[in-house]
């Protein structure tokens, strides 16, 4: 059965988790005329997600499906042309459904910031997928759009000034992710998807080595140019990353380790468009305040410390214990709260020639709620509704290399901004 033909154009899979609701709610408010389907473990509780939804949603159809019975998601994914997923954490519960997808030709989507299991989708069904023809796009949510697309807008915006079109084209060099303002949380389904991530690596050194390697989810590690250490958690002046950050203290950003690595897997998925020069990082302003300096030190130095003594951490301290005091997966803020929610990123990068740009990205609503929503609900109708603006790559990609365009094209009715510039 073709795409075309399918029964729905998008499944919801995990729409009774917090998160999931609230890309629920999203899709009711936006998806009209588009056929959906909600998709979980128990119908009972997907009804009771439906009936909150309006009328807009009353005949959306439920499906039971669950990681542990493997024929319910091969059904899924053969009913549908995309499945959007928020059932975390995805190293226990997503690869039977990748699997799934990838042998039915499926495109999907997820909230995945799990460099680990990534790669082991990568290795497992990558060649599957593009045999099927489908679209395996992780990281649709605000790990990892905004840094991916903020450098997918500059190289777009540097090949449209002519510097990206010639035979010896210009590349994008050094390129910094700077979170300028952020207001929020990062949701519970993102920490047990660390405290999995920590687990792992705890008991298996070939995690620890991936997750130390800045091109673990390359398409060919052997191709990728030695550039030198590319730390994940830089400590830098402002200054030095770009002028117009002249006074700011910057440390290192949270995200980056799984951030940076989807980046640099979009370049290399796109046969190296932006550039074999890219040295891409990220990093959150701290101010200019006299004690922003300590405070930049101090952050860094204890994620420095999370990231490289995590696995000793979590082999000592009983699992139980560490998720009594983390935020619990499906629990989430107010809605107030997400309401009150922002995010803004500046992503600044130098040319070959000496170019400099800047891609401004802004969103309202919690990050790691709200806006992390409606980022995976324009992610899932992008797939699913604009064939037309997606590239022709299959197999197991990320948000700029699979819908680049399409998302850039979306942002502004959905509430994102994202503009670039040129500044010298």
């Amino acid at each position: 059965m073709t795409a075309a033909e399918r029964e729905f154009d998008l499944v919801l899979y995990g729409a009774t988790g917090f998160v999931g609701k609230l890309t629920a709610e999203y899709l009711a408010r936006t998806g009209a005329g588009v056929r959906i389907a909600l998709a979980g473990r128990s119908t009972d509780r997907l009804r009771a997600v439906r009936d909150t939804l309006g009328d807009g949603a009353a005949d959306w159809p439920l499906l039971a499906a669950e990681a542990s019975e493997p024929s319910t998601l091969k059904s899924m994914a053969e009913r549908t042309r995309v499945v959007v997923t928020t059932v975390g954490p995805y190293a226990k519960y997503g690869l039977p459904l990748v699997e799934a997808c990838a042998a039915a030709g499926t495109d999907y989507a997820d909230l995945c910031g799990e460099a680990y299991f990534i790669r082991n989708t990568i290795d497992l069904f990558h060649k599957q997928a593009v045999d099927t023809g489908a679209r395996i796009v992780h990281a649709c949510g605000f790990d990892s759009i905004p840094s991916d697309l903020t450098v997918y807008a500059l190289y777009r915006k540097a090949v449209e000034d002519g510097t990206g079109e010639h035979e010896h084209r210009e590349e994008l060099g050094e390129t910094t992710f700077v979170l300028r303002g952020f207001s929020g949380g990062f949701s519970g389904g993102t920490v047990a998807s660390g405290v999995e991530l920590f687990q792992t690596a705890s008991t298996d050194p070939d995690v620890r080595r991936l997750l130390g390697d800045p091109y673990s989810l390359s398409t060919d590690r052997g191709a990728e140019s030695d550039l030198g250490p590319q730390p994940d958690l830089p400590w830098r002046r402002g200054g030095t990353i770009a002028p117009e950050l002249a006074g700011l203290w910057t440390a290192g950003f949270l995200m980056a380790p799984s951030n940076t690595r989807i980046v640099r897997r979009s370049n290399a998925l796109q046969d190296w468009a932006y550039g074999r020069r890219l040295r891409y990082s990220e990093a959150m302003s701290l101010g200019s305040s006299i004690a922003a300096p300590v405070t930049s030190a101090g952050l860094t130095g204890a994620l420095h410390a999370t990231f490289g003594l995590g696995s000793r951490f979590f082999r000592v301290l009983p699992r139980r214990l560490v998720e009594r005091v983390l935020p619990k997966p499906g629990t989430g803020p107010s809605e107030k709260a997400r309401e009150r929610g922002y995010y803004k990123a500046e992503t600044y990068t130098t040319t070959t020639s000496g170019a400099r740009y800047v891609a401004t990205i802004a969103q309202r609503g919690d990050p790691g709620y709200k806006a992390t929503s409606v980022l995976l609900g324009e992610s899932g109708l992008a797939l699913a509704l604009d064939r037309d603006k997606l590239s022709d790559l299959r197999g197991v990609l990320t948000p700029a290399a699979a819908m680049g365009d399409a998302l850039l094209a979306r942002f502004p009715k959905c509430g994102v901004s994202l503009h670039t510039a040129r500044l010298t």
